[in-house]
């Protein structure tokens, strides 16, 4: 059920890794790339609840409810990684990964709903543990793509002013490779439960429009359980952190430990590789973290077991700012790796046991909005506090990304997590193999 994601995971991996200096590289300065980094969530917001609502109004007897979005986004997401590093211009990189976000979207979020369409309560949280484990495993390998190729094979990393260097290029390529053959292999291996009144569910689909489908899913948002409101605060401020990790980890690290903002020179190009490595290591903490999560909120609760890793982020994040040695960048890795293995599976598990089985996929794509706002929210104002406030020195917006995981930390607090079903319907032997 989770193999696709490490497919998913190189595609976001090397957006998260590269895109920013993919934008550098094709002449953007510091302050724009939140305004240009505005078209992940903004696709996120569209695409993410328009999926969940009609993956789950889906069924065909061949591909299931969730399967065919898995193949469509995979299909279009490796178009997007085949074109991204072949923008000549910031425009095209742009609009690239507008496309590469929408694509993984149509993917990621009939995912989320496929382990609590199939999964009974009790098994939720390993189920989502063991999504964070192929999500960690797939962007360790994505994000140090472009360090292995130049550093094991020998690939040029450098390029004239204004070219994606070669180590990029062939690290996307061979992403896009990698994303479309994992999703396809959930899709051919796994089946899934038809719903429980197919005549239902078709009468029902008659006498909705698209219209009505698409106002009713972002309508979604004032109709959240209260336990969803509550999460959605946490949600908010922890995507807020990683955003600001994610556009400004590169010029951070670049300027501030390595010294340079020359995006042709030798030394930016090696802590734009290394970033990638940093990255690899958050992401492999946090498959490792997937598999402990589990026990440790079997003993002392969920919502604290996130409070926990929230604050072992906010620590990460907030240490760079004392590094000057970039082998130390590792260690800050580690808060962020147990912070992020956590955001993957820990509300998702809170969430999907109050929810109803046959709007899991609605819900979720709801609820994906706090991933998304929090996004565009950084977007607007990072850029504006950084060079209204700080004389526009990209490492602060990683320590206001420390500050925003130590408020979601605190947040989870009032969170009630009382691990009660509504109308779940989906059957206690779910795990076992369909027939």
């Amino acid at each position: 059920m989770s193999f696709g994601f490490l497919g998913i995971q190189f595609g976001f991996a090397l957006q998260n890794a590269n895109v920013s200096r993919i934008f550098e590289t094709l002449g953007a300065s510091q302050d724009e790339l939140p305004i240009l980094w505005l078209a992940a969530p903004v696709t996120g917001l569209l695409v993410q609840p328009i999926i969940g609502y009609y993956s789950d109004r889906t069924w065909s007897e061949r591909w299931g409810r969730r399967r065919p979005f898995f193949a469509v986004g995979a299909l279009l997401a490796t178009v997007a990684l085949f074109l991204m590093p072949n923008s000549t211009a910031l425009w095209m990189a742009v609009i690239m990964l507008w496309l590469l976000d929408a694509s993984i979207n149509i993917s990621m979020e009939p995912f989320r709903a496929f382990v609590g369409d199939m999964l009974p309560n009790e098994q939720r949280t390993s189920g989502f543990a063991m999504q964070s484990f192929f999500i960690g495993t797939g962007a360790v390998i994505a994000s140090a793509l472009p360090w292995i190729l130049t550093n094991w094979l020998g690939v040029e990393n450098t390029a004239p002013d204004g070219a994606i260097p070669d180590a990029v290029r062939l690290s996307f390529y061979l992403g896009g490779v990698a994303y479309f053959l994992a999703v396809m292999w959930t899709v051919f291996n796994t089946q899934e439960y038809p719903p429980d009144d197919l005549t239902k569910l078709r009468e029902e689909n008659a006498a909705v429009g698209i219209f009505d489908g698409i106002k009713e899913s972002f309508l979604g948002i004032f109709h959240m359980p209260k336990t969803m409101v509550q999460l959605s605060a946490v949600q908010f401020f922890s995507w807020f952190a990683l955003f600001a990790m994610w556009i400004y980890m590169t010029s951070a690290v670049t300027s501030y430990v390595y010294g340079t903002t020359d995006t042709t020179s030798a030394v930016y190009n090696e802590g734009a590789d290394w970033v990638g490595v940093c990255f690899a290591v958050y992401n492999g903490i946090a498959a490792l973290v997937a598999f402990v999560l589990p026990v440790v909120a079997k003993r002392i609760s969920r919502r604290i077991t996130h409070l926990l890793a929230l604050f072992c982020g906010g620590l990460g994040l907030l240490s760079v700012l004392f590094i000057s040695d970039a082998n130390l960048l590792l260690i800050s890795m580690v808060g962020v790796g147990i912070a992020w293995a956590s955001i993957l599976s820990m509300p998702y598990a809170i969430i999907s046991s109050i929810l109803p089985a046959n709007k899991m996929g609605y819900y979720m794509g709801v609820f994906n909005f706090f991933i998304v706002i929090p996004q565009i929210v950084a977007a607007g104002i990072l850029g504006f506090i950084l060079r209204t406030f700080f004389g526009n020195v990209s490492i602060y917006a990683l320590v206001i990304g420390a500050v925003s995981f130590f408020l979601a930390g605190l947040l989870c607090l009032i969170v009630d997590d009382n691990d009660v079903v509504v109308d779940f319907a989906v059957p206690k032997n779910a795990i076992e193999p369909i027939t």
